[in-house]
């Protein structure tokens, strides 16, 4: 990123943070216009030092850059104080236009979140009735083999629908999954 940035003509880079406390201390004393913050980072993560750094530096504002699309990470980064919400997968040149945006005093969120602040459930609808009833079935803790059981199937077509469900919630996991369609209540 800090290669992309020094590449663009109106940008500056003036410091670099592996953790939040860092990250503070480090905006604190340089006074940047823009602060791009991970949202997960060790110690304090970029939702809490987004807060601090809010409060104790109100003239930088910050971009949040996540690989995380949630909409409860979105709202949460944007009730945190922060000003931009960009992607990692988003191009550089979407990222150089959420500092173009935000340096203008503008909020900017990356257009592939647009679903995402449309409001929960957003992703029940790309799940199939089947998919539901499977990701509840692993909410309830089966396994594979046990869902396969319950539902007259083969466990290679529950991890194909696992897969599935995976590749539409944007999740990593089973469990990050699950935790996605609890709080989205597409489950119970």
């Amino acid at each position: 990123m800090r290669l992309t940035l020094s590449r663009a003509p109106h940008v500056r880079v003036v410091g670099e943070a592996g953790d939040g406390e860092t990250a503070l201390s480090l905006a604190e004393r340089r006074k940047p216009d823009i602060v791009i913050m991970d949202i997960r980072m060790p110690g304090v993560d970029g939702l809490e030092a987004t807060k601090r750094l809010s409060e104790r530096a109100p003239s930088s504002a910050v971009i949040l850059f996540t690989a995380y699309s949630e909409r409860s990470l979105l709202s949460r980064g944007l009730e945190s104080g922060a000003r931009g919400y960009v992607l990692k997968e988003a191009s550089h040149e979407t990222l150089l236009r959420a500092i173009e945006k935000v340096s203008a005093g503008e909020s900017y969120v990356d257009p592939a979140l647009v679903p995402a602040m449309l409001g929960g459930k957003h992703h029940e609808h790309l799940l199939t009735p089947r998919e539901r009833e499977i990701l509840q079935l692993l909410a309830d803790g089966m396994s594979n083999s046990d869902v396969a059981a319950k539902l007259f199937i083969s466990q290679e077509t529950v991890k194909s629908h696992v897969r599935h469900i995976l590749t539409k919630l944007e999740a990593d996991t089973r469990t990050h999954a699950v935790a996605i369609a609890l709080r989205e209540a597409i489950i119970d």
